[in-house]
């Protein structure tokens, strides 16, 4: 196994919203730009199969390999003589959340993929995940407002 890229952030959002923007797998595209769409067969659970579309690249099937609510969730790409994994796991210490996503590649022409496909997802990633930070801060903020904070 060959880990192509990792990203780590820090959230003051509960876990529970980042499980909820990647259970909603059709607004990926939203806050992953490389991502043109994504979509599930079913519910968002182990097991669960799917289709994405990457920006400028074949249609590509995953299955949702690992799904621990609150904790981890790990979906796997099938590529040609190879596996692209991406793992995502959830922590929070001191009441901030940690998120960190490692991208793996395994296979026989796993060192191809990763020629290919590399640069793009270490590029991306970290950005990527910044943004879905953005996006869960953003909605956690808007379910916190009350009544007295309208007109504000």
């Amino acid at each position: 196994m060959t880990t192509i890229a990792t990203a780590t952030v820090t959230s003051s959002a509960a876990p529970s919203a980042f499980f909820a923007e990647w259970a909603d797998m059709a607004g990926w595209p939203e806050w992953n730009l490389d991502t043109e769409w994504v979509r599930l067969d079913g519910p968002f659970v182990e097991g669960a199969t799917g289709e994405l579309k990457p920006k400028g690249g074949p249609k590509v099937r995953f299955v949702v390999a690992r799904l621990v609510d609150g904790e981890e969730f790990t979906d796997v790409s099938t590529l040609l003589g190879a596996r692209l994994t991406f793992r995502h796991l959830v922590s929070v210490v001191d009441g901030l959340t940690t998120v960190a996503v490692e991208a793996t590649l395994e296979g026989p022409l796993a060192p191809v993929w990763r020629l290919i496909l590399g640069k793009g997802v270490r590029a991306s990633m970290q950005p990527d995940l910044e943004r879905l930070v953005q996006r869960v801060e953003s909605a956690d903020r808007a379910d916190r407002v009350g009544p007295s904070d309208i007109g504000r």
